[in-house]
């Protein structure tokens, strides 16, 4: 404030000043100098007159610098509205002014609309990767059954495998419809208390004609803890975990769980002696349909999307999952979750 008035009070003492020559030059080379109170009415006119020339050069002047601005950003936002986001305003303005702000806004909305349709275009096409490989092996084995020759072994064969892709496809479908409505805003979600412990320990139960064929050793330390979370939900992580644990863990390989209480959360650990992954890999591992190991997961049927929706859930309770993990050697997941929910987090 104090800034304008000293501003106003410049520009007002340079028009008097100006007024004041001016003035005394028109006296002069009219030849007449008038006295008292005409000369300072000549002097205040001329001031008026000089303040009014400058407003209408600067009203000039900036309706034609708005005029630009608005005509740029009409362009753009039409370009937006048409699909092509590589959008960005050159236009030099003032980053406090309104220009300054609106245009910095549209090229901030330029660039995330544009990381949108990328990851909408990465999602289709790998949605698209994903169900063309088991459509065209029942499309295949369908045809290969039209041949009346075929003996039963084959026959029998064939329609397992149609099966198993049948299958696939359905999990495929299965985990999609669950990851979107866990991201949307109506996906129930119901915290109760319940022990944690003994979830882990009936999962790990489920979950044994599966490690039992493999011969692998389950190392399991448990103690009591009470957890207030959703149970069906949660029950989902601990079988996605320990199913990609059992998954990639050879024969007569070891499987630990253990579970690590502190003060306001508890962690639990899930440890296996798998194929282990990369670093590259663990910076990814929990984004939708990426695969460690292509060929492992193709040949057990993995679609990618298992870890996307126990981050999501843990998210849900604002809980945080992280891997650490050893090429070749052994890999940990880490799940810390709050003891008590208080509110879902979308």
């Amino acid at each position: 404030m104090i800034a304008v008035l000293t501003l106003f009070f410049l520009v007002n003492t340079l028009f008097a000043f100006l007024s004041f020559h001016i003035t005394s030059f028109l006296y002069d080379w009219i030849g007449k100098h008038p006295k008292g109170f005409w000369q300072q009415l000549n002097t205040v006119l001329c001031v008026f007159f000089l303040f009014g020339c400058t407003a209408v050069v600067t009203f000039i002047i900036g309706s034609k610098r708005q005029r630009y601005y608005w005509d740029t950003i009409v362009d753009a936002l039409r370009q937006i509205a048409k699909g092509d986001f590589n959008v960005k305003l050159d236009v030099k303005a003032n980053g406090e002014d309104q220009f300054g702000k609106l245009i910095s806004g549209i090229n901030d909305m330029a660039i995330e609309l544009g990381e949108m349709e990328k990851m909408r275009q990465e999602f289709i096409s790998n949605v698209s990767h994903e169900i063309q490989s088991p459509l065209t092996s029942i499309n295949g084995f369908a045809k290969a059954l039209k041949n009346m020759n075929l003996t039963d072994e084959k026959r029998f064969r064939y329609l397992t495998i149609i099966e198993m892709e049948s299958n696939r496809l359905s999990k495929i479908s299965d985990n999609l419809l669950k990851l979107t409505s866990l991201e949307s805003q109506h996906h129930p979600f119901e915290p109760k208390q319940y022990r944690l412990d003994k979830q882990l320990r009936s999962v790990v139960l489920a979950c044994e004609p599966s490690w039992l064929s493999k011969n692998i050793e389950m190392d399991i330390q448990l103690e009591n803890v009470t957890l207030v979370a959703d149970e069906d939900l949660m029950n989902q992580v601990w079988m996605n975990l320990l199913s990609n644990s059992i998954k990639f863990t050879p024969n007569g390989g070891t499987i630990r769980i253990h579970i690590t209480k502190q003060k306001d959360t508890v962690t639990t650990s899930i440890t296996d002696t798998g194929i282990g992954m990369s670093e590259e890999d663990q910076k990814h591992i929990f984004e939708r349909f990426f695969k460690a190991d292509l060929s492992r997961t193709v040949s057990n049927g993995g679609s990618g999307l298992g870890l996307s929706i126990v981050k999501k859930i843990v998210d849900i309770h604002h809980g945080t999952i992280s891997v650490q993990s050893k090429l070749g050697k052994e890999t940990v997941f880490l799940t810390t979750m709050p003891l008590e929910q208080t509110e879902k987090s979308q």
